[in-house]
């Protein structure tokens, strides 16, 4: 009975008080952990408390304000299942094939049309346009890594996780005073937020770049952007004693030591920095992990962590496990992993995933209210919490292969999915927005087997997965015929997607282009390490940073700028633009960019002055270099893409359109991201904002839009998906 209490305490605060009111990739800072993880626990535990003394009233008023709220609405529940990157192209392949029998009564019952895209054609920017209705000039996220104008350095756009404004010493202990500073980098404001705001409620699971989450009247789950544990945006772990493994280059991983004897491997978690001592350095936990299993399972390895046995199989992931990092005075801070068993002999090798906050117990606020992520976790199990959960990198450098890919991606979708339900059934009058990143993560990794000539596969596997994108398509119909039986009748279902996917054949080092054509210095010895580390600013014009964007080093705007304002940086632009529409792959017989677009003539609105100067829109099968998105440099400007990571959408928008399916028709021809958000809130019948570019596409009395041939150039899609304004 006592075991339930925290549940109960969990459950009321979520659906009352705040459920109705209330290394690797460059990461949003560390040092948070312990200061926050202290503060939300005791804000939990005070919520709890006074949402059990004044829940009757608050049911009261709030079932009486909802029943005026949902009174105008054409709609009482919405909801927009996302599929992060399906493809159009392919669903329409596949549907064609007999494969997708939900989706093709969905199109035949409503509409199924392509979807305008934002430019970048990427997550981060296309999802806030979906979230907030406007162009990236109004909510300032234009790509996943931006420059610090200060010190060119790229970093994350969406997302900035500091240690508090001041604290206290005492001896050698250091005591924070308040909670982190978390900024939001994400402006304007989400549909849901205007939704709460006239008595609609909203559950909003993994949308992309809702971390920090914020207030409004509903319930979210962040995703995107949301750290480790180490304070960055994924850090794996590889244990091996494998000499042969001293030669893997990692980036996004830790290869740590493990000795081997008798049976017994040994080896540490290296956990978060102790923010409470002066220096304090990595919180280490020790493991073991016995070869030999035990007596009881002879054949089966046991791991020993913390005094607790778990079994480990051979190529089979652990369930999540629970991992303390004492600080000291009794404080500590918790983490979830899974170990994953590569192989036990003649060598050891072991997997584990990032160290993710745990929602049980979250060292920072992943959810609101903030007993949201607890909530779930007390009643469905523990979950990925990490913004981008899916392990692309240690796929990518050569730590695991497709087949562990593919189990952690599907078990992690499971989560997904057992939340997402759980939201449309708690959530009958309306809105329940869920994205799932299965379909982005896995074609990422797997595009290369729908070409056999992609450069990839040398070398690789090229049979056994062949088939893993179509089965990909065959679940998500699935998943959308389990929704259609969940809904009422009168239910708006739309099923959509941010962009497209093509394959990534060849990159292109946008900074080596840049130094080659002269608007880029090196110094006198350039070795072109990473971060613009050999650049010499002070005869530099221009650099790029991100998936496609080019900035000039202006003067007055970047430190050390040497461009002018006005007509000397239009000069430079346009020679800029003029080269690179030039430029030329004999390789592949094609030039790689489509089109560069003047940051000045795309974006509008108040923070169009932080966009970049211009952006590269490539043809699919070029997409800019892996070096180039930190500020590196490779020997040539256009080489091939040998990695795993063999599909993209950071081509041309017009080219890598999204999917929108919905159960009604719409009443536009030309649907764009930006439109689903006021689409959503017309249909609950509340007023679009006037600061939203985009429009409804249901609107009462219109009639339906007719059809359009998929067989438009890429210039007729140009004009369709309207780049130039979004």
């Amino acid at each position: 009975m006592g075991s339930l209490v925290p549940v109960a305490l969990v459950m009321c605060a979520v659906f009352v008080l705040g459920g109705r009111s209330a290394h690797a990739y460059i990461g949003p800072g560390a040092g948070f952990a312990f200061v926050s993880s202290f503060f939300i626990l005791f804000v939990t535990f005070v919520l709890a408390l006074f949402t059990l003394m004044t829940w009757p009233i608050r049911w009261i008023f709030l079932t009486l304000r909802r029943s005026r709220a949902l009174a105008g609405a054409r709609a009482k529940q919405v909801v927009v299942l996302g599929l992060d990157g399906q493809d159009p192209e392919l669903t329409r392949e596949f549907m064609a094939e007999g494969l997708l029998p939900n989706f093709k009564k969905l199109a035949e019952e409503g509409c199924f049309h392509d979807l305008g895209t934002t430019l970048l054609a990427e997550s981060p920017v296309a999802w806030s346009s979906f979230q907030t209705g406007c162009n990236p000039g109004k909510h300032r996220i234009y790509d996943f890594l931006v420059p610090n104008r200060k010190t060119h350095l790229p970093e994350l756009s969406s997302a900035q996780v500091g240690p508090p404004a001041r604290s206290i010493r005492l001896g050698k202990y250091v005591f924070p005073i308040g909670k982190p500073s978390m900024p939001v980098g994400r402006k304007s404001v989400p549909f849901w937020k205007t939704l709460g705001e006239h008595g609609v409620f909203s559950t909003i699971l993994r949308v992309p770049i809702t971390f920090p989450p914020e207030k409004f009247d509903g319930v979210l789950l962040s995703a995107m952007s949301v750290p480790d544990l180490k304070g960055s945006q994924g850090t794996y772990f590889y244990y091996s004693n494998d000499p042969e493994d001293d030669k893997l280059a990692l980036i996004s991983g830790v290869k740590l030591p493990v000795t081997v004897q008798d049976k017994i491997a040994r080896a540490e978690i290296s956990g978060p920095e102790n923010s409470l001592l002066r220096d304090g350095g990595e919180i280490n936990v020790p493991f073991v992990v016995r070869l030999d299993g035990t007596k009881k399972n002879p054949g089966i390895a046991v791991l020993v962590l913390d005094k607790k046995e778990y079994p480990l199989a051979l190529r089979e992931y652990t369930p999540w496990i629970e991992v303390d990092f004492k600080a000291g005075l009794g404080i500590k801070v918790r983490g979830v992993v899974m170990f994953y068993l590569i192989q036990a002999e003649p060598h050891f090798k072991l997997y584990m995933t990032p160290i993710n906050i745990d929602p049980g117990k979250p060292a920072l606020p992943v959810s609101h209210p903030m007993t949201y992520a607890i909530y779930l976790a007390k009643t469905q199990g523990t979950y990925a919490t990490l913004g981008l959960a899916e392990d692309t990198s240690s796929l990518n450098e050569g730590v695991m292969d497709e087949e562990a890919f593919l189990k952690q991606t599907y078990q992690i979708h499971a989560e997904r999915e057992r939340m997402y339900f759980d939201a449309i059934e708690k959530t009958p009058r309306g809105c329940v927005v869920c994205v799932f990143d299965i379909t982005d993560r896995l074609q990422h990794m797997f595009f290369r087997y729908l070409q056999d000539d992609h450069p990839a596969n040398a070398g690789r596997d090229t049979t056994r997965h062949k088939d893993a994108i179509r089965k990909l398509y065959i679940e998500m119909d699935d998943l959308v015929g389990r929704t259609r039986a969940k809904l009422r009748d009168d239910s708006v279902l739309v099923v959509m997607s941010d962009h497209g996917f093509k394959p990534f054949r060849r990159e292109v080092n946008l900074n080596t282009w840049l130094v080659d054509n002269g608007f880029m210095v090196l110094k006198d010895d350039p070795s072109g390490r990473d971060m613009f580390a050999d650049v010499d600013w002070t005869k530099t014009r221009a650099y790029a940073v991100g998936f496609g964007g080019i900035y000039l080093n202006q003067a007055g705007r970047e430190t050390g700028g040497i461009v002018k304002p006005g007509a000397e940086a239009a000069a430079v632009k346009s020679e800029i633009i003029d080269g690179l529409k030039k430029l030329y792959d004999e390789k592949e017989n094609c030039a790689p960019v489509r089109e560069v677009y003047d940051g000045e003539n795309v974006y509008h609105g108040p923070y169009a002055k932080d966009a970049p100067d211009l952006v590269v829109g490539f043809r699919p099968g070029h997409r800019v270099a892996w070096s180039s998105v930190t500020g590196g440099l490779d020997a040539e400007v256009i080489s091939d893409n040998d990695r795993p990571w063999s599909g993209d959408h950071n081509f041309n928008p017009p080219d890598v359109p999204g999917m929108l399916f919905s159960n009604r028709k719409i009443a536009r021809e030309n649907p764009h991201i930006t439109d689903l958000g006021p689409t959503v809130l017309d249909l609950f019948g509340v007023e679009v904002p006037p600061w939203c570019d985009g429009k409804p596409l249901m609107p009462a009395g219109a009639p339906p839009a007719p059809e359009k041939p998929q067989s438009e150039t890429s210039e007729e899609k140009k004009q369709e998906v309207g780049v130039p304004t979004a």
